[in-house]
């Protein structure tokens, strides 16, 4: 396969019709643009069976800031609409061996950490309460996300006292008085 030829079908396969496939090869900028798109349409799409082989396309970029950043985004819209975590453990297990096309490993490491971060919420919005060691595996940005999002207070009462940052702290200490929260 050629960059040409993965860009052409992956527009294609996504109904993308108004991106010039010669430009978006010529300029990584219009071509990691095209693929945030095709992933908005691969995310939106009831059907996950074509996302494995999207994300092999999308990895053989020799972009790999590109191809890295697309792969996220997949992940954090597909973990949006994840019914539970076993359901998106199963999809992300068949996305992970991909992952061994990217040459730079901060790079497979960075999206086997957000699909764990993923994996984290998501059993929390299945009921589990996280103890401070489990907390201490997230990253910070997850931290943050359940800081500012999360509506269980046992949750936020162990972010207000185990939080990462103070900034992780005070969040989850302020959210923790509102009344809009459930019991």
């Amino acid at each position: 396969m050629t960059l040409r030829s993965d860009v052409a079908e992956l527009l294609a396969e996504s109904a993308i019709v108004d991106v010039d496939v010669e430009l978006a090869v010529a300029d990584g900028h219009v071509r990691s643009a095209a693929y945030q798109r095709v992933v908005l349409v691969t995310a939106a799409s009831q059907s996950r069976e074509r996302d494995r082989a999207i994300v092999a396309t999308i990895l053989r970029d020799p972009d790999e800031m590109a191809s890295k950043t697309a792969v996220v985004a997949l992940v954090d819209r597909v973990a949006m609409k994840a019914t539970g975590p076993a359901a998106f453990r199963q999809w992300s297990a068949g996305l992970l061996p991909e992952l061994d096309r990217l040459r730079t490993e901060a790079f497979r490491e960075f999206i086997r950490r957000r699909v764990d971060d993923w994996l984290f919420r998501l059993s929390i919005e299945e009921g589990h309460v996280p103890t401070p060691g489990e907390l201490a595996q997230v990253t910070y940005w997850m931290q943050r996300d359940l800081a500012e999002n999360s509506t269980c207070p046992a949750v936020l009462a162990l972010l207000a006292e185990s939080g990462r940052a103070k900034k992780i702290r005070n969040i989850a200490k302020n959210r923790a008085g509102s009344r809009r929260l459930r019991t």
